[in-house]
């Protein structure tokens, strides 16, 4: 399987920490306390996700970066 690249939106929270959502996989949002927390706290939620929809046969959304 080649490697998978999704578009993330990071939103700063006036209390601390980001909130990530990844728009390609509905639903698939995630948080960090540090920009960099946040980004691989993606990266395990979009494995996850993923996995998931193996699981339960469903059509994987393609790679999208825009």
């Amino acid at each position: 399987m080649k490697p998978m690249t999704y578009r993330l939106l990071l939103r700063k929270e006036p209390e601390g920490g980001y909130t990530v959502i990844i728009p390609t996989l509905p639903g698939c949002v995630t948080y960090g306390d540090s920009l960099d927390e946040a980004i691989e706290m993606a990266r395990e939620a979009i494995e996850l996700y993923i996995d998931s929809l193996k699981e339960h046969e469903e059509e994987i959304p393609e790679s999208c970066f825009l």
